[in-house]
């Protein structure tokens, strides 16, 4: 991990949160070359990060895709992916946050160390803009430790979509150097059509589920 002297500390969060409603199951106990995504994108952050913990709801603790590796448990009720971030954020406030979504399959180191090497600890968060729309990605982003009055001055403007937060804010945005990494899978179908691309793929290093000290 890169770091300046004036840069937070970075830790990781895995957003494993949501109900999951279009999926129609839990995304984060889905799998890919055998392995949870959850757990892919926990090994992914833990190669740059300090400590590694996934963001979920309590219920979800011991949950196939959630129970053995840390956790921070939401804070903030009916906040979306916000709510997990702000968590967070104010579990280790001296901090920063590399956050991603779990649903990313295709998600690489390389991305992350883009993310990392051009980081601007002085905006309040460095996010990629979308190969699609040109928009900030938020669920792929490091959030610095001052982000939080900012992200909760929005939640009282009843303003709770990371990705507007992001366009309203001073973020750091770069172009994506690998415009299919942040390719996310919603529905049943396009999990049936991720996995047959992926395993067109080399698997990525996923000896197994374990946690990694964090």
């Amino acid at each position: 991990m890169t770091s300046t002297d004036e840069s937070a500390p970075l830790y990781g969060l895995v957003l494993t949160g949501g109900k999951s409603s279009r999926m129609k199951t839990d995304k984060a106990a889905l799998r890919y070359n055998g392995q949870a995504q959850s757990a892919r994108a926990f090994e992914l952050l833990a190669k740059v990060c300090a400590k590694v913990y996934l963001s979920n709801r309590a219920d979800q603790s011991e949950a196939p895709g959630h129970a053995s590796f840390p956790q921070i448990h939401d804070l903030f009720a009916n906040f979306g992916p916000v709510g997990g971030i702000l968590s967070a954020l104010k579990t280790h406030p001296a901090h920063a946050w590399l956050v991603t979504a779990c649903d990313l399959p295709f998600l690489d180191e390389a991305t992350l160390l883009q993310l990392i090497r051009h980081r601007d600890p002085r905006r309040m968060a460095t996010a990629f803009l979308s190969a699609h729309d040109g928009k900030p990605e938020p669920l792929c982003a490091i959030y610095e430790p001052h982000s939080m009055a900012r992200l909760l001055d929005f939640t009282t403007r009843d303003v709770y979509c990371p990705r507007k937060m992001l366009m309203q804010s001073d973020a750091h945005l770069l172009p994506l150097e690998n415009p299919q990494a942040l390719d996310n899978v919603n529905f049943p179908e396009e999990y049936e059509q991720a996995q047959r691309r992926a395993e067109s793929t080399t698997p990525s290093d996923g000896r197994n589920n374990e946690v990694r000290n964090g």
